[in-house]
Order: C-alpha cells, then structure tokens, then sequence
C-alpha cells in the first residue's frame, strides 16, 4: 500500500515538473522572440548612453520621432579589415619595420646574450672546484644562483651533456650525480 502511495506521490510530482518546465521554457522563448523582434536603432535615432557615474538623468535618451518615420536607408556597412598575418603585403605603411629599426633591435638582443657553450663552461668550472666529489645538479643550480645566474634544469643536464661528449665530465653510475674528468 505505501510503495504505491510513494508511485501515485512522485508520478504526480514529475508532472508537476513537466509542466513547470514548459511553462518556464514557453516564458523564456516569448523573451527570446520580443528581443530578436525588436528593430535595430537607425542612424538619426538618439539611444542611451551610459556615462558611468550612474546617474540616469544626463545620459542621452531615444529621440521622440517615430518609429514609422523610417523610410531611410542604413548606412552601408565599411569595408572589412583585413586580419593581421605575417604576410608584409597586407600590413599597412606604419606597421612594417625598417631596415634600421630591425638592424639595432637584432644587434641589441644579441649584445645581451650569452655566448654559445657558456652554460656548459660555467657547469665545468663548478665541477672542477668540487673535483674530486660527486655533484647533483640541485647542487650545480645553487652555485650557479650564487654567481647570479638563473639556469633551468633542462638547461643544466644538456650541458652536463655537451661536458660528457667532450669527456669534461662523466655521470656517476646511473645516480643524478656529476664528476669532473680531467681528461679533457
């Protein structure tokens, strides 16, 4: 008799629900059709402006002319910009850089740059002076921070790398440690 009744109580509570849904998505779509209904402001027509100090008495209000005075024609539409792309020819004038501008900035990036091999000659000097002791690369990083140079793991292990090709350096086993070899 009760599991009926709870059948009977939540088949009329999923009616209920049904009907609420159609009721809400029927309200909604009304909505949706009175906003795309609307006519889009012509070109002499006055539409409010927000100010941004909030107060709605000084913004612009919609011009009193109406609505069937519009025998006018919309303004035509520009010409599209075209979309930035790497191909010069559809840049304008202003944007293409110079021969000059493009010879210093080339010049500026490289005056700053490290020389090629230079992560690998600073890594070797920190294993030389701990020679005869093995050096994992946290440790590599530390020194390199006390000289006040910021280098990335990745960066350190290609040149402990370059160090092991030139046989400046060779791996300890199969551990994470480092050994300067004097073989070099």
């Amino acid at each position: 008799m009760t599991e009926t009744a709870l059948v009977v109580l939540q088949n009329q509570i999923d009616a209920i629900r049904r009907e609420a849904f159609g009721e809400g998505y029927a309200a909604a779509m009304k909505a949706v059709h009175e906003l795309a209904s609307r006519s889009v402001p012509q070109a002499g027509d006055k539409v409010a402006v927000p100010n941004g100090n909030g107060s709605g008495d000084e913004q612009v209000t919609q011009s009193q002319q109406h609505r069937s005075d519009r025998t006018s024609q919309p303004e035509s539409n520009k010409a599209p910009v075209p979309l930035r792309t790497s191909n010069p020819v559809r840049r304008s004038p202003a944007k293409r850089p110079t021969a000059r501008s493009a010879a210093t900035r080339t010049s500026r990036s490289r005056s700053g740059r490290a020389k090629r091999g230079a992560n690998a000659q600073m890594i070797g000097e920190i294993l030389k002076k701990a020679a005869p002791r093995a050096v994992r690369q946290a440790d590599i990083r530390r020194a390199l921070e006390k000289r006040g140079v910021s280098l990335a793991y990745p960066s350190i292990g290609h040149a402990l790398g370059q160090l092991a090709a030139r046989k400046a350096a060779k791996q300890v086993g199969k551990s994470g440690t480092w050994r300067y070899s004097p073989a070099a």
